[in-house]
């Protein structure tokens, strides 16, 4: 293999074969192709794009990078549920304990932060003592034992995608749909969940900011399912805000929490349960959407989520007292700045490509591969788009590791919210749902 050649000729727009791609992707792994090649490789299929079988290829050869879990010995159909990224969308926080207490076997496998996108990873390590590394053997024995286990990507599972996925992160190369889609599907194949829920984010907070290129994506993966013998609904879904109110590690945390204990709804209960019940759908539990949907909000209500929640924190050895208060048991920042409106008025507009930028910088997200993320900092929003703030209530809360990180995120703040004197319309969260045939 001639990697400059290979390079030069995706470069130029040419295909590549199916060896050739598991040949690269081979020797990235075992350290034959450094960085740097791997890198001009990314940048010319961000620039070029891949072909559907380029595509399918590039995501076997991830897979057979490691092992697939064998889920075979876990009753009933696996789920596994899986967001492109956006700004405060802590979705899966909630999804998983709320779906699983509805006894759907959910089976996820997840990563870090990207770009100025949160991570599931992270977000859970802020979380005394949780493990987000199990084994093979751990990850089903956990979904034998509780109905749910989520875990980091390891060196044992997809190590081709950890590889890539920092490298996307650091290049400028996070956009691409031919990478984003063989990320998600070679996670999720290799986790060994039967049918998959994808949540793709569409506007200025996504990876895909225009409406076309996320439903191009999303009807890319539904394909790329089909091609890998896996059954995938796609739900497009509006990041032309956060999703939530909180953004950064232990805040989203936070946030999720007070969902599962009925504190808070929004967008983000409307979405999990929205999500969810596609899920309870696809496993058999119910037939009918609205009975799913009905079926979850119970959970919700009952507390019952909550209590898996509770469960799965502890299974992998996480402080269970974060499902009661988890203002006490997670990290806190050093300082922190309430951001008051200078005029009362609703609000227009929240830019969230701004804010998620904004909380990187404080130190919640990476911007070299090796940087150490801070779980505590990050911004709590006092409203979305449509609400209706007074003179002098909060736009925002800061939580920052210094003074001068407080500064300038005021600034940013300030710029990032936009009110007006008139009412402003809400807007949807859900905007499609792509699935086979649709």
């Amino acid at each position: 293999m001639h990697v400059p050649d290979l390079i030069r000729r995706k470069r130029d727009g040419e295909e590549l074969t199916d060896e050739e791609i598991e040949e690269l992707v081979r020797g990235y792994v075992r350290g034959v192709v450094p960085d740097y090649q791997m890198a001009a490789f990314l940048m010319a299929v961000y620039f070029q794009g891949m072909n559907e079988r380029e595509t399918a290829a590039l995501t076997r050869a991830m897979v057979r990078s490691g092992g697939v879990v064998d889920l075979s010995s876990v009753p009933g159909v696996k789920l596994d549920k899986h967001s492109t990224g956006g700004v405060a969308d802590t979705t899966t926080l909630v999804l998983l304990p709320l779906v699983a207490s509805a006894g759907v076997a959910v089976a996820k496998m997840s990563g870090r932060g990207l770009g100025y996108t949160g991570g599931t990873i992270d977000k859970l390590e802020s979380v005394p003592g949780f493990r987000t590394h199990l084994s093979a053997v751990e990850f089903v024995a956990q979904l034998r034992r509780i109905g749910l286990a989520l875990t980091a990507q390891s060196r044992e599972l997809t190590p081709a995608d950890q590889q890539l996925y920092a490298l996307r992160d650091v290049t400028a190369t996070v956009e691409s749909p031919a990478l984003i889609a063989s990320s998600v599907m070679s996670k999720k194949i290799a986790g060994g969940a039967d049918k998959i829920v994808l949540d793709v984010k569409v506007g200025r907070g996504a990876l895909l900011p225009d409406e076309r290129g996320a439903r191009d994506l999303a009807e890319r993966l539904v394909r790329l399912g089909e091609r890998m013998g896996r059954e995938v609904t796609a739900f497009l879904t509006d990041m032309d805000q956060p999703l939530g109110l909180a953004i950064g590690n232990a805040l989203e945390v936070i946030e999720a929490v007070e969902v599962l204990q009925g504190k808070a709804g929004g967008e983000l209960r409307e979405l999990s349960v929205a999500i969810g019940a596609e899920m309870v759908r696809m496993a058999g539990v119910e037939v009918d959407a609205a009975e799913a949907r009905r079926l979850l909000e119970v959970k919700l209500d009952r507390g019952e989520a909550l209590k898996m929640f509770r469960r799965w924190i502890e299974a992998q050895g996480g402080d269970g007292r974060v499902a009661e208060d988890p203002r006490r048991f997670l990290p806190k920042a050093a300082y922190v700045r309430v951001v008051t409106a200078a005029a009362g008025g609703y609000i227009q507009d929240i830019d969230p490509k701004r804010l998620g930028r904004l909380v990187q910088s404080l130190g919640a997200g990476r911007r070299r591969k090796e940087d150490v993320v801070d779980l505590s900092v990050g911004v709590v929003l006092g409203g979305k788009v449509g609400d209706r703030l007074q003179d002098g209530e909060p736009l925002a809360v800061i939580h920052a590791r210094s003074r001068q990180d407080l500064d300038l995120a005021e600034r940013e703040v300030r710029s990032a919210i936009i009110l007006s004197r008139d009412p402003v319309p809400r807007r949807p969260v859900i905007l499609d749902r792509i699935c086979l045939g649709s």
